[in-house]
């Protein structure tokens, strides 16, 4: 079933991006060196049996930076010391985001709203093919389900090749997923979602992105082919955010190379060090 704006906590709206913001954006991106990262680290290894993994596409963080290895930002427990202070958003998706929070309190319900809420942090993922050193291709362009557990409601901005948005009550391991609302998220789209419904009760998957030649030149993602790129804006309450000369010292040499590898593009991340 489609979704549409019938529900509550639930908005999509094609053709949000203009024309001029999205290749303001798109040439900022060309500044910008994402990188690949690991699941686990020596602090946070992976389950027994299990190796450790490379995320499947390379990402870059604005606002905080949740390295994987640091297992993200997941209340109640998971709290401390899994987001790190990053760049500032640029202008052009500074003022998206203060159009985004304003339509928020104008169309969701005040008690899905935290206090205080703000969409400080921001995640870009690039989908599409991993490319081998022997040239062999790997679709990537996917996210199993999963919660975006930050709190109050979530926006995602997407370019380039549309990609399936389910959401979907989860069976676990044992048999298929129940689809319960999907949309196609196309090419300069806003989606928002909140509430208890679509934040805890239901989990959200991208089950594919369309392959139809549309190829974005001009970024830093290695070995990587991008067809789709997607910012997730979420809120991380500002206390919960940490420099990186603040983490304990072993989760600071979790990240280490992560953040030496920043800070060759970046002067931001040269800072840190």
């Amino acid at each position: 079933m489609r979704f549409s704006n019938q529900y509550q906590n639930l908005i999509y709206q094609p053709n949000y991006i203009h024309k001029n913001q999205k290749q303001e954006i798109l040439d900022y991106l060309s500044t910008l060196h994402p990188i690949w990262e690991m699941r686990f680290s020596a602090s946070n290894p992976p389950p027994a049996d299990e190796p450790n993994r490379q995320l499947l596409r390379p990402v870059y963080w604005l606002g905080n930076w949740q390295f994987a290895c640091l297992n993200y930002y997941h209340p109640p427990q998971g709290i401390q010391n899994r987001c790190v202070r990053a760049e500032d958003y640029p202008q052009v998706l500074q003022q998206i985001v203060f159009d985004i929070e304003h339509m928020v309190r104008q169309k969701f319900s005040p008690k899905d709203i935290p206090d205080k809420w703000h969409l400080n942090t921001c995640l870009v993922n690039f989908y599409g093919d991993q490319i081998s050193e022997t040239g062999a291709r790997t679709d990537c362009a996917r996210v199993g389900e999963h919660k975006d557990f930050e709190p109050g409601p979530v926006a995602s901005v997407s370019f380039g090749e549309k990609a399936m948005f389910q959401f979907v009550k989860s069976a676990g391991k044992s048999s298929k997923s129940e689809v319960v609302l999907q949309q196609w998220l196309e090419d300069s789209s806003l989606q928002i979602f909140g509430g208890d419904k679509f934040k805890k009760q239901l989990f959200h998957r991208v089950q594919r992105v369309e392959d139809k030649g549309i190829v974005f030149k001009n970024l830093n993602t290695t070995k990587f082919e991008t067809r789709r790129i997607n910012f997730t804006f979420r809120y991380v309450p500002t206390e919960h955010v940490r420099p990186f000369d603040k983490l304990p010292d072993h989760l600071q040499a979790d990240v280490k190379n992560y953040v030496t590898e920043l800070s060759g593009k970046s002067e931001y991340w040269k800072e840190q060090l």
